[in-house]
């Protein structure tokens, strides 16, 4: 019994220092939020509408390109190793940010700090559903939104503290980018006390080590079978010497790729960072006054954590399709009714309460199943040799997407206005809601492995389920 505790809290320390990872992730892309419109001051970086797009943007166009790599990397070195150097990517790249004397020094940190979040976003979703038994997988990896939207309801709380308390310095945006360095040092140190992943090692030689990793978070017939498990896995992927681009080109490869990158896509598409980004200026586009859109802006950083923890409820609950398919459907409403009221209470003083108020809704339906459905699935239905290279193509099309709204939205903000902008998200919606019902698999309840035999031995005609008609395999290129 003491050895089982033992285990568990061991897992659980595990899962709270890597998600200090998602934490920063949080805290850096929701910190612009707060800091652009004391940034845009002409006594400290001058913004317009195109250079305010360009500052949140960069740190975009960086983690995709640190999604990419950041996949790769943790293939080569390891899990653990790349989630340590990234701590120290996120310390210097926030350092930079916090001193920028310029538009251009402040683009290209907030690029490098990019690196790090897109990185993390690969690298530590992967680390958690490698750690995870199969039954708890959903909640642990899911664990990792949670700290990603606490991350940003702390970047919005501090930002609301320092902007009701020191509004009147002119700096005070550096320090609401400042205290991102408080985590990144606790992750650092953090990580040096936990193992690495037993899947990597595996896939490097290493099984011993990788059972004696197993020992120590599981009972060991259970880790005794998962190694067993996991060597034969590797076994039958063992013709893919090394995951390149052109194993991509594979039709079951290929499948999967599409699906993921279908998954990412429809996360960004939404509209979802054009809240958690530009909120504080939406509020005062709707009427509020800088500091009191500040405050109002927390409402949308709480109901992001409460959200979450209903959506870690609810995948233990529900399948994935349902789940996203319904956050698709309340994400698109919701935006629909903020564009119809930004045209019927135009100039009215409840405008910006219903603005808040329609805000709120659509992040509890974003929240609560769309983005835990989004980064789970995408941990959870890629082949251990390919689980890297894939997490990366399809993040870096996520980040991609990320970007051009985090480019964009401001530019349409000032030349379209609030309602007709997101009137172009409410049609983006209805795609999405269109590809989830047509092509997403269900993957609750299937282990790492069953979901590889099952998009292996995929038929057409089962695409809602993802299982296959039968067990013949496909020979269409790697068995």
């Amino acid at each position: 019994m003491n050895e089982q505790k033992s285990q568990k809290s061991f897992l659980s320390t595990i899962i709270l220092v890597s998600t200090f990872g998602g934490l920063l992730f949080g805290y850096d892309t929701g910190v612009v939020n707060g800091a652009l419109p004391y940034m845009a001051e002409k006594d400290q970086l001058n913004l317009n509408a195109f250079t305010e797009g360009l500052v949140a943007s960069s740190l975009l166009l960086g983690a995709a390109l640190g999604a990419v790599f950041g996949g790769r990397l943790s293939d080569y070195v390891g899990r653990r190793k790349n989630i340590i150097f990234l701590a120290v990517l996120f310390f210097f790249a926030t350092l930079g940010c916090t001193l920028a004397p310029n538009v251009s020094v402040m683009v290209f940190s907030r690029f490098m700090l990019g690196i790090a979040v897109g990185g993390a976003s690969v690298t530590v979703p992967t680390y958690l559903a490698e750690m995870s038994p199969a039954e708890k997988r959903g909640r642990m990896v899911t664990q990792n939104e949670l700290m990603i939207v606490s991350g940003q309801l702390l970047a919005f709380t501090f930002n609301a503290i320092l902007g009701t308390t020191m509004g009147d310095s002119s700096h005070v945006w550096r320090y609401m980018l400042a205290i991102a360095a408080v985590p990144a040092v606790l992750l650092f140190f953090g990580m040096l006390r936990v193992p690495e992943s037993p899947r990597w090692l595996v896939s490097k030689g290493k099984s011993e080590h990788a059972l004696g990793v197993l020992k120590k978070i599981r009972p060991e017939k259970r880790a005794q079978s998962e190694l067993a498990e996991i060597e034969a896995a590797l076994n039958r992927e063992s013709e893919i010497k090394k995951a390149t681009f052109k194993d991509l080109t594979v039709p079951w490869v290929r499948r999967i790729v599409f699906i993921g990158i279908g998954i990412a896509i429809v996360q960004q598409i939404t509209g979802v960072n054009s809240i958690m980004y530009y909120g504080t200026e939406i509020l005062k586009n709707a009427g509020f006054e800088t500091k009191a859109a500040l405050i109002g802006n927390i409402a949308n950083g709480l109901i992001s954590v409460l959200a979450t923890f209903v959506g870690i409820w609810l995948l233990g609950k529900v399948g994935r399709r349902p789940m996203l398919l319904t956050g698709l459907i309340g994400t698109t409403s919701a935006l629909l009714l903020i564009g119809i009221f930004s045209t019927l209470l135009q100039g009215s003083a409840a405008l910006p309460y219903v603005v808040l108020a329609l805000t709120v809704t659509f992040l509890g339906f974003q929240q609560g199943a769309i983005s835990p459905v989004t980064w789970l699935m995408l941990s959870e239905i890629f082949p251990l040799r390919l689980r890297g290279l894939g997490m990366g193509v399809t993040v870096l099309c996520l980040w991609i997407a990320n970007f051009f709204v985090g480019l964009t939205f401001p530019i349409l903000l000032e030349s379209i206005g609030l309602s007709s902008t997101f009137y172009i998200f409410v049609g983006l919606g209805l795609v999405s809601i269109t590809f989830v019902k047509k092509f997403l698999p269900e993957t609750k309840g299937l282990t790492l492995e069953q979901l590889e035999n099952n998009f292996r031995n995929y038929k057409s005609g089962n695409i809602q389920n993802g299982v296959s008609a039968d067990s013949t395999d496909e020979k269409t290129g790697l068995v």
